[in-house]
């Protein structure tokens, strides 16, 4: 989100020992969503590489390509099951990737992993796999008792360049890039950069033992976390997952996020708009069953803000009111079309930026008046009203101090409240 990247952008342990080689059929399990039922439980939605409007405002990409290294991604997992299996992309890429080794294991601290959990990852059976430019790979299963609520290490060694790299900006988690070499299955990577983006790795996937389903949380960089701490797992998502986790009597979902930074419903910029990768990062998310939609903040404020910071040509992009209701009911039929369940988030107040072009008296009506259409226009099967919960009553364009990171994110405390606000009623 605009309100500064720099706000945005500077923006899981236990052991658990699994057993056998890695392989690609699973076990069975019948579960209230229907049998045999895999379920995401950590992703991290795919971006172009690229320097973008905002990326040169505001200090440059943090896009790059590799050659003979390894990238040790840590996940933070939603739920468990008893076999995992990783999905790749090349979506973006030019040319096609070769992956020459994939290793998942339970992440110990930094880069250092749990030895006995380590298993090397397999696809079709073979250790390294071609992706072909715009596609993507999904591994063999394999068998591993993964904790929920827990960070995984998922390894991938490059072997050869790879082009600039299919990548997700900010996870607020930190991962780690090697030097040149192989080690995907060493305990620990010596010397390794961290870095808070993630390249290629674009989900994790449990199949658990119990009832369950995947609910995606889709918005921008205030459903991605920005303003939180990092590498705490304190995303109004994550904290939802608490949530659930501390409910054992009620049926399980998984909670994955899907925000990027700077979304648009109805404009690509930092990413494809919020249409244009609704397929792709919701309905085709495995095990998907309900979505939380949280956008719009940026449709109202980016082309008066990016203006404010010398590119005019960005009112053209200026959004009605209408033309943001119209897009997210697209989004919330095209949901029910797929039978998921749909739940409409109330856009935050975002009156104490700092920043020029943000906060506006035309900006501040057109987000009162697509507030309005979301709690009363009947597209959702419920409402989410975190407007309600984070503004401050005295100044109600603006949010409350303790949760107010920036004039535009949200703080810790502040996503707590969010997840707090979400009623497990309206979700069975």
């Amino acid at each position: 989100m605009l309100s500064a990247r720099r706000s945005c952008f500077s923006l899981i342990a236990s052991i658990a020992v699994g057993f056998g080689a890695s392989t690609a059929a699973s076990a069975q399990t019948t579960t209230a969503f229907g049998d045999s039922r895999w379920v995401a439980t950590w992703s991290s939605a795919p971006i172009a590489p690229g320097l973008t409007t905002i990326d040169a405002i505001f200090g440059g990409a943090r896009h790059r390509a590799f050659d003979n290294q390894t990238i040790r991604h840590i996940a933070h997992t939603s739920v468990g099951g008893r076999r995992v299996r990783v999905r790749l992309s090349n979506l973006f890429g030019t040319q096609p990737l070769r992956v020459g080794a994939t290793q998942i294991a339970l992440r110990r601290a930094e880069s250092a992993i749990y030895p006995a959990t380590n298993r090397r990852v397999t696809f079709s059976g073979q250790p390294s796999v071609l992706i072909p430019a715009g596609a993507v790979a999904l591994s063999d299963s394999v068998e591993l008792d993964v904790p929920a609520d827990a960070d995984l290490a998922v390894s991938t060694f490059l072997p050869q360049p790879t082009g600039l790299a299919t990548f997700h900006e900010v996870t607020m988690q930190t991962s780690y890039i090697s030097g040149a070499g192989n080690f995907a299955s060493a305990v620990e990577i010596p010397d390794a950069t961290p870095t808070d983006a993630t390249f290629f790795v674009t989900a994790v996937e449990v199949l658990p033992s119990n009832s369950i389903g995947t609910l995606v949380a889709f918005g921008d960089s205030i459903t991605q976390g920005a303003g939180s701490a990092k590498d705490q797992n304190h995303t109004w998502p994550d904290r939802l997952s608490e949530r659930f986790n501390s409910n054992p009597s009620r049926p399980r979902l998984a909670v994955v996020n899907q925000g990027v930074g700077c979304g648009r419903i109805l404009w690509d910029l930092c990413g494809p708009s919020a249409l244009a990768r609704f397929d792709r990062d919701v309905l085709a998310t495995t095990g998907v069953s309900h979505v939380i939609v949280h956008l719009g903040i940026n449709d109202i404020m980016i082309p008066t803000s990016l203006a404010a910071f010398g590119k005019p040509e960005y009112l053209a992009q200026l959004a009605t009111a209408q033309d943001i209701v119209g897009g997210l009911h697209q989004l919330a039929i095209r949901a029910r079309a797929a039978g998921l369940k749909v739940y409409g988030a109330t856009i935050t107040p975002f009156g104490s930026s700092p920043f020029p072009g943000i906060f506006t008296p035309e900006n501040e009506a057109k987000r009162q008046a697509v507030n309005r259409w979301i709690r009363t226009g009947g597209s959702f099967d419920g409402v989410i009203d975190f407007d309600a919960v984070v503004r401050d009553p005295a100044n109600p364009t603006r949010l409350l101090p303790l949760y107010d990171a920036d004039g535009v994110h949200i703080t810790d405390a502040g996503y707590q409240a969010m997840a707090n606000a979400v009623p497990f009623s309206i979700l069975y």
